[in-house]
């Protein structure tokens, strides 16, 4: 399997919606493998299309301890259907955002629909950190990225901090 560049902030195609999928080919079984390698190596929870230069509407997560073993999940053209509650997602973080945490308000549970890898319909609930993984990861279908969720103050200071780093380079 391949290791694919994870795109990082302040990177223009992080900032695009993406395009839902018509058809799930095997190229795309090798994305989603490949994207899960890259997502174990990080290493990281959650990895949208648009964090490894893909226009399309998928994600793979993965929250279960590692010493547990693995429970690779693949959402296909996922949407929210509702969302209940208020959680603090604390210290969240982002592949795509490296060195960069934050306190995130998201809904505690969230209704989920979606197809699976191999093209079955899905629809879930969803809540606490399952939740959470997946409305940061759908926000990424949609352009968005956790650091539009914090403070104008901290969201300046990162940028600060990636100009200087740019710079370096």
């Amino acid at each position: 399997m391949a290791n694919l560049d994870i795109l990082t902030y302040p990177d223009k195609f992080l900032r695009k919606n993406t395009i839902p999928i018509e058809n799930i080919n095997g190229a795309l079984q090798t994305i989603f493998d490949n994207m899960a390698a890259t997502m174990y190596k990080a290493p990281g929870i959650g990895l949208a299309a648009p964090q490894v230069g893909i226009g399309q509407s998928f994600i793979i997560y993965d929250i279960m301890q590692q010493e547990e073993g693995h429970d690779l999940r693949v959402l296909v053209n996922p949407t929210i259907i509702t969302r209940e509650g208020e959680i603090l997602s604390e210290n969240e973080g982002c592949l795509s955002l490296p060195e960069f945490r934050a306190d995130v308000k998201r809904a505690e549970r969230v209704l989920v629909e979606g197809v699976d890898r191999d093209g079955n319909p899905l629809r879930f609930e969803a809540e606490g950190m399952h939740a959470v993984v997946i409305q940061h990861e759908l926000d990424h279908l949609n352009g968005i990225l956790f650091i539009d969720y914090v403070s104008a103050l901290k969201r300046q200071m990162y940028n600060r901090k990636v100009k200087k780093e740019m710079k370096k380079q």
